[in-house]
């Protein structure tokens, strides 16, 4: 196996690749908790970098469209042994829970099988409304920080809850991110920089973005419906597995219909107690899209979607890395960030709201979602602990 030199020392990338691994197992969480984990294992324990050098990427990612964790991980990747290393990164960190989510996307056909309620699964969809919650409460804490802020935080709450279309979510986040600029007074925000990039992964990114978009015009076929969708949840996101779940619920479940409102839930709610990015929901979404067809089309559709929603991050990551040094000297795109994250943290408490209305307003349902959120705010019980308990008593009760 190669090995590449880092700070004068020798690094075998099956060494790094073991400690990508580990750093998978304890992932549990969003993004803030991941890079907990990635600072411990990279950073302290490794020293695969500097903490200065994670703080950057931190930010880096945060910039980008994309699972901002998983581009984490993979620019750490880069960094210690180019595109190669940065791949087998990406395979290491997502494939196990993609092939979970993947199987789990059978579940409503195996308890069918089994005669076994699905009923039992019931209060998985008010728990995930409460992590969705919470969620939603962490990020506008930290987005949420002047009058300004608060204006398009509700902006983006009001307007995705009022029109309920998918073309609403890329609109009011771009909205977010010019109303930042243009009412910042900062100058020079758009500060010329010399970048030397290899355009070559921006030219893949764009071919698969209109690619995909041109296919699924002339075609019906429910693979390539399925790649452009998921690819476009990819590059449309910025920031963890809980804001693209406002776009995949209004596409998935209330314009195709290709699922309930309870088995998204289900599924959504099922991801918190797996290790690992919480992007790999998307097996699950693409494979309960093409059930009752066959088992392997079921496969092939989990394994499109998980793997086209991960792809644009990346290649963004490919894109920008190269010139991450003179990228971060540009202040207009720190500032367009702020109004998209306000805006972004507006539509996942607009999920949250839409999602625990399809759930039902039950008192089991209210006192699951309660609980929830008590027990994640509190941080007594881990996030896998709870869903297992949860689990449990939709069972008994």
């Amino acid at each position: 196996m190669a090995k590449v030199e880092l700070d004068n020392r020798q690094i075998k990338w099956t060494t790094f690749l073991k400690d990508v691994f580990i750093c998978s197992l304890g992932a549990y969480g969003g993004p803030e908790a991941h890079y907990g984990i990635f600072t411990d294992q990279m950073v302290s324990k490794k020293k695969y970098l500097t903490e200065e050098d994670m703080i950057e990427l931190i930010a880096l990612t945060g910039i980008l469209p994309g699972p901002s964790s998983t581009q984490t991980i993979v620019a750490i990747g880069y960094k210690s042994g180019g595109p190669l290393l940065a791949f087998l990164t990406l395979l290491v960190w997502a494939l196990p829970v993609l092939v979970v989510m993947t199987i789990l996307s059978f579940l409503s056909q195996f308890l069918s099988e089994q005669n076994v309620s699905q009923d039992s699964l019931r209060f998985i969809g008010p728990m995930a409304v409460g992590f969705i919650t919470v969620a939603a409460y962490r990020i506008g804490k930290k987005v949420v920080v002047d009058r300004f802020t608060l204006a398009l935080f509700a902006f983006g709450a009001i307007a995705t809850f009022v029109v309920r279309r998918t073309w609403i979510y890329p609109l009011v986040l771009i909205m977010g991110g010019i109303a930042s600029v243009l009412s910042s007074k900062e100058e020079d925000l758009w500060y010329k920089v010399k970048l030397n990039p290899p355009w070559k992964y921006l030219i893949i990114f764009a071919g698969f973005a209109i690619g995909g978009l041109l296919l699924k015009i002339v075609s019906d076929n429910r693979i390539i419906h399925l790649f452009e969708s998921f690819y476009r949840y990819g590059y449309l996101v910025i920031g963890g597995g809980q804001v693209v779940v406002p776009l995949m619920y209004g596409e998935l479940v209330e314009v195709n219909s290709f699922m309930t409102s309870q088995e998204f839930l289900t599924g959504f709610g099922l991801v918190q107690g797996l290790p690992g990015p919480m992007f790999s929901f998307s097996a699950y979404a693409g494979g309960m899209a093409a059930r009752n067809v066959s088992t392997v089309f079921q496969v092939l559709a989990a394994a499109i979607s998980g793997i086209t929603i991960f792809l644009p991050g990346v290649l963004l990551i490919y894109f920008v890395y190269p010139v991450w040094e003179n990228l971060k000297k540009i202040k207009g795109i720190k500032v367009s960030l702020k109004g998209i994250m306000a805006v972004a943290g507006g539509l996942i408490l607009t999920a949250a709201i839409v999602l625990f209305q399809r759930s039902g307003f039950l008192f089991e349902n209210l006192l699951v979602l309660v609980l929830t959120i008590f027990l994640l705010l509190t941080k007594k019980i881990p996030a896998p602990i709870i869903v297992v308990l949860i689990l449990i008593a939709g069972f008994l009760f």
